[in-house]
């Protein structure tokens, strides 16, 4: 399952700097706009906190985490649904990404160039808001002339279902609204997907603010005004000092260790933004246990026994029996498969069971 998550905002809000401290790779960082042309990718481990109390539990050979996909994407300008700056290439690359990571500019450094000379977070998320608005509103538009003549000449539901569709799309977008504001039942959502329309596409937004703020975000003016403003939207809003992590992502771990214990914090914040970007896309995690592996497997969420199988190989889901489910809490309170069995809480389930987010599955699989 390639999924991928793009890092998004305006030139210099420190999109460069918190891929390099994702992915301990060098890329360039430099004070000026446009130093991201072509988009980075590089994938990154997902250290869910379970899998790890697992691997503690079972000690076994070896780890493999899920893996999730990051991409710097070049920074936006006013204009870019126009194709100003690097807006055509910049929303080509949103198109080709699962969800977005939105990096808003919290501190002040006279010696960092802004883009607008000014710091105002909240216009900062107004302008990018407004140009993917922009450039879904050209999209539908011309999916609404495409459509016109064959809804007006044809009973088919489906072409009518669409045309409804894009004209209520291009209402809502013309009040200056995103996607994800709007109202809309999975059949809707599965046919705007496939327009391939931005502002549908979930978003987290990072807070990035200066070292003194990271203990207390809410003392830094900008992090409030930006967290108030947010509420209405239901967003995510992850505090993060992205120059600090970039530092800290340079350490051994006794290094991380000591210098995370001078800033009173506990452990860097890059894996809550991993798993919070990893957790907007719908999607859930189902573990496999054994003395040789300890291992994290992705899948959305209601998916079916049969297909979560086909994830680990084809010929799964083909010679599929039975899956043997253990839940996460009863095997950490037994220390053992062996003891869950004895508790009876193992259990076993058909091809049509809806796999759990956190579940221990054991695939029988026929010759």
């Amino acid at each position: 399952m390639n999924l991928k998550a793009g890092l998004i905002g305006l030139p210099n809000v420190g999109k460069s700097s918190l891929f390099s401290a994702l992915t301990k790779m060098n890329v360039e960082i430099a004070n000026y706009p446009f130093a991201t042309i072509e988009p980075n990718i590089a994938t990154v481990e997902i250290h869910d906190p379970r899998i790890l109390q697992l691997t503690k539990i079972v000690k076994p050979e070896k780890t493999v985490f899920a893996t999730y996909s990051f991409v710097d994407i070049a920074g936006l300008i006013k204009g870019a649904s126009t194709g100003e700056g690097l807006g055509n290439k910049f929303l080509a690359n949103v198109r080709n990404v699962d969800c977005l990571v939105h990096i808003v500019r919290c501190f002040q450094d006279p010696k960092i160039i802004h883009v607008n000379n000014e710091i105002n977070p909240i216009f900062d998320i107004q302008t990018i808001n407004l140009e993917l608005i922009f450039a879904d509103l050209g999209t539908i538009q011309t999916i609404i002339s495409r459509l016109a003549k064959k809804a007006n000449n044809t009973n088919d539901k489906q072409v009518k279902f669409e045309f409804e569709l894009a004209k209520k799309v291009e209402i809502h977008l013309k009040h200056g609204k995103s996607l994800r504001d709007l109202e809309l039942d999975s059949a809707e959502i599965l046919q705007i997907k496939s327009w391939q329309l931005l502002t549908i596409k979930p978003v987290l937004y990072v807070a990035n603010l200066d070292q003194k703020s990271i203990q207390n975000p809410d003392a830094n003016p900008y992090f409030w005004k930006l967290k108030n403003y947010l509420v209405k939207e239901k967003a995510i809003l992850l505090p993060l000092c992205i120059a600090l992590e970039q530092e800290i992502s340079q350490l051994d771990e006794e290094e991380k260790h000591l210098f995370l214990k001078e800033f009173l914090l506990e452990k860097s914040s890059l894996d809550l933004l991993i798993l919070h970007s990893f957790y907007l896309l719908d999607l859930a995690t189902f573990f496999t246990v054994g003395k040789k592996e300890v291992r994290s497997w992705t899948f959305r969420k209601n998916t079916p026994a049969i297909e979560c199988s086909g994830i680990i190989h084809s010929d799964f889901k083909k010679k599929f029996i039975r899956v043997e489910i253990i839940s996460f809490d009863d095997f950490v309170q037994a220390g053992s498969e062996k003891v869950v069995k004895e508790n009876g809480k193992m259990r076993l389930e058909g091809k049509d069971y809806v796999i759990k987010d956190g579940e221990i599955c054991h695939f029988r699989i026929g010759n």
